[in-house]
């Protein structure tokens, strides 16, 4: 940019990308502040098999497993800066039905959102140890208002006032 066009407002419209000194990309610069923008050519093998997946994809295959799935997967969207971010961790969760089948897939779900867990990893886990098979003793809130601890050091609501 030219120094006499400092602190005045440009418009710019081309992204160029250089590599010691040889132009190796560039595209018109996308619309929306804030917004990344990604040429399919540019990505990678292991990033471009997601790019046919979009939110609404996700949205109807996590629905066919229940509504817990497709809560959880909202969440997980929701949860990332980028949905994209969170695209692997739902396809995973679907890809789960194929090895654990549905109910369970759905019932981990579940267990998950009681947990406030938000990964893949986590629904993972609760069908490795059967967790999703455990007694649901209703949510996690409702298990913890019931105990009842007495120790010296402990001050209770009388202290503060």
């Amino acid at each position: 940019m030219p120094y006499r066009f400092a602190r005045e407002a440009v418009e710019a419209r081309m992204i160029e990308q250089f590599h010691k000194g040889e132009r190796v990309a560039s595209h018109m610069r996308g619309s929306g502040n804030g917004r990344h923008t990604t040429t399919p050519d540019n990505m990678p093998s292991s990033h471009r098999r997601f790019a046919d997946w979009t939110i609404e994809r996700i949205t109807r295959e996590t629905e066919a497993i229940g509504p817990c799935a497709a809560l959880l997967c909202e969440k997980i969207l929701a949860d990332r800066p980028h949905p994209e971010q969170g695209f692997r961790a739902c396809l995973g969760i679907v890809r789960l039905v194929k090895s654990s089948g549905q109910p369970r897939v759905e019932a981990a779900c579940s267990r998950a959102l009681d947990i406030g867990a938000r990964t893949y990893g986590s629904v993972k886990s609760i069908l490795d140890k059967g967790l999703d098979r455990a007694a649901d003793t209703g949510p996690a809130t409702d298990r913890t208002s019931d105990w009842s601890v007495d120790h010296p050091n402990i001050r209770g609501p009388r202290y503060y006032h």
